[in-house]
């Protein structure tokens, strides 16, 4: 696992505008309950009727594109510098992106929605047999939750990541624009982009909030008695777990998030291998594998479909609420997701988002809703009115006829409730993120102040309109927010491609160069040996004649030396007798001559001497 440091920047101006607006929606909910559900009534069937066709045909535009991505040779490129690894390990990966919220979806609406379908079904299965409503009604579960919301999240999410860990821009919607806006999406049209992703995100965040309360009510009033489901108990739920999430927030992202992800899969996954194993075991297999292929055939029809001819309530109520409540939280989801992806590849980052958790989805909903839909077609009626009149209870009425039923719903609240804190964690984390110039590390001050307000902004939707008023607040503020996708699709594309056109150009130079030296290494050896025969006939003919002659005079001058060396060692002894020989006559005769001078001399000399002493002695006697 990589290790990245963030800087903890101040609130920015999109705090200043945001927060207070959230407040005076709070406010306004507090004081006036009937006002603020009467006017979100008239809001939500204006944007159904005028824009409801809007909301179904970008969600399938969103999927195509990412899928587009995925299979394109953009998928080559990294959320990240080309180095970089991944952040997190795949398993805690995943299992951050289900903790991020969207797992509460998943506890929530498991059981639910496939029963609800079951009743009330879709137009076109009306007056069906109870088979073919059970199978459509799985089918329609899972395709609310698998490709299509991923598919939004992953749009954002992949943007966010790319402008932040590719192009070094901060962790804001409004940097997905400055392909097209240039300095400008760091202006006031930046800044306003900025407000309505905060508002969009609050209403989404708000909604689950919202759900989480209402199923842990529902849960522990449906096990124990004297706990009722009522709105005073659900906002005394998100007040406990305001101040748990709020100890979460302060260990930050690498601890608090991490560690009841961790928690979260782990009992998330147990409450799935009991209800496949206790459950009816081979149905659920079958249903998987049906509801898979039922899915795949009919995704385009589902996706498309408008019912023009009908009243549309069914799609509004359902449908189009699930696509504006994905949308109103692909802020928040992308900006989460992509702070945990870095490092990761685009197709990489599309396998993990888009195809893992779709499955997930259809195993998940095939095992909950499949086993209360078996229950239900054995002729258990109790289950279906129960979810008809409040559907929080449903997961807990179906565990009911389950073994070990009271420990597993007790794990069943256990696991919503760390879904509601890290969800809670989450949003605010990215809440203060996306209000402090895109800081991924934002002050634990500010995401106090936005968990309290999505804290009660939850509560004031509850008590002025309960699970509709959470719907309706999520379908019209996701409506600005999805004009501003379609545009990040454009955004995106223009630095994408100007990134893959210089990732080719440079890994062609580095293939050319590759090449290059691995054909010199091969041939060079070669070349020389054969340039090196070829030389060496033609420099030899040319040098022989240069280099004769000075090799001669050469050769001559060294074997000179050597052979008078070796002649005198032979003639020395020769030479030197012959010249003693003649040496020594001359020599004799010479030295016979002056030895004989010599001695005459010397002769001569004493002869003259005996006469002068003679002499003497005849005077002396004279003298007598």
């Amino acid at each position: 696992m990589e290790k990245y440091e963030y800087e903890t920047k101040k609130p920015n101006i999109v705090f200043y505008i945001s927060a207070p607006l959230v407040l005076l929606f709070l406010i306004w909910g507090a004081l006036g309950p009937g006002s603020l559900a009467e006017v979100s009534e008239t809001a939500l069937a204006f944007t159904l009727d005028t824009f409801g066709w809007f909301y179904m045909l970008t969600t399938a535009i969103f999927i195509a594109f990412v899928l587009f991505l995925a299979l394109s040779p953009f998928g080559k490129l990294k959320l990240g510098k080309p180095d970089e690894k991944p952040e997190y390990k795949f398993i805690t990966w995943l299992g951050m992106l289900f903790s991020a919220g969207i797992g509460v979806g998943f506890v929530f609406w498991g059981v639910a929605e496939p029963v609800l379908y079951f009743s009330d079904p879709h137009p076109d299965y009306i007056g069906a047999s109870e088979g073919v409503r059970a199978a459509a009604g799985l089918r329609y579960g899972v395709f609310h939750w698998a490709l299509h919301p991923w598919a939004i999240f992953s749009l954002v999410a992949l943007t966010l990541a790319y402008v932040q860990f590719r192009k070094d821009q901060p962790a804001l919607i409004s940097s997905a624009f400055q392909p097209i806006l240039g300095d400008r999406a760091h202006g006031p049209l930046g800044k306003g982009i900025d407000v309505l992703a905060v508002l969009a995100t609050s209403t989404g965040v708000a909604t689950t909030f919202g759900l989480s309360a209402l199923q842990i009510t529902g849960g522990l009033s449906y096990l124990i008695d004297w706990i009722p489901n009522t709105p005073a108990t659900q906002l005394s739920i998100i007040a406990i777990v305001t101040v748990l999430f709020m100890f979460s927030a302060a260990t930050g992202i690498n601890k608090g998030i991490k560690i009841l992800s961790t928690l979260n899969i782990t009992i998330a996954a147990i409450l799935l291998l009991f209800v496949i194993i206790t459950g009816p075991t081979l149905f659920i297999a079958q249903n998987f594998v049906t509801t898979v292929g039922g899915y795949i055939t009919n995704v385009t029809q589902m996706s498309l479909d408008l019912n023009p001819f009908g009243d549309g309530e069914w799609l509004g109520n359902n449908t189009i609420f699930f696509w504006a409540w994905h949308i109103s939280w692909a802020p928040f989801m992308g900006i989460f997701i992509a702070r945990i992806s870095r490092g990761r590849s685009i197709r990489e980052f599309v396998a993990g988002v888009l195809i893992v958790p779709s499955l997930l989805a259809a195993l998940w909903f095939t095992a909950f809703g499949g086993t209360a839909l078996d229950m239900i077609l054995g002729g258990n009626d109790q289950i279906g009115g129960l979810v008809q009149n409040d559907v929080e209870v449903a997961l807990f009425a179906m565990l009911e006829n389950l073994p070990l039923s009271t420990f597993m719903s007790i794990l069943a609240v256990l696991l919503i409730v760390v879904f509601f804190i890290t969800s809670a964690d989450s949003a605010s984390y990215v809440l203060g993120a996306m209000t402090s110039a895109g800081s991924l590390a934002p002050k634990l001050s500010i995401k106090v102040i936005w968990g309290l307000l999505i804290a009660g902004t939850a509560s004031v939707l509850l008590v002025s309109g309960g699970l509709e008023g959470l719907q309706t607040a999520s379908i019209v503020a996701a409506l600005p927010f999805a004009i501003i996708m379609l545009v990040m699709i454009f955004s995106l594309l223009l630095m994408m491609g100007k990134d893959l056109k210089a990732d080719r150009l440079h890994t062609s130079k580095r293939e050319r160069k590759k090449v290059k030296e691995e054909v010199y290494g091969g041939m060079k050896e070669n070349i020389y040996d054969d340039f090196k025969d070829e030389a060496y006939d033609e420099i030899k003919d040319d040098v022989y004649e240069q280099m004769k002659d000075e090799a001669y005079d050469d050769f001559k001058d060294q074997a000179y030396t050597e052979i008078k060396k070796d002649v005198y060692e032979k003639v020395k002894d020769e030479v030197y007798d012959d010249i003693k020989k003649e040496v020594y006559d001359e020599f004799k005769e010479k030295i016979y001559d002056d030895l004989r001078d010599d001695i005459g001399d010397q002769l001569n000399g004493d002869l003259e001497a005996d006469k002068k002493d003679e002499s003497d002695q005849d005077h002396q006697k004279d003298k007598k």
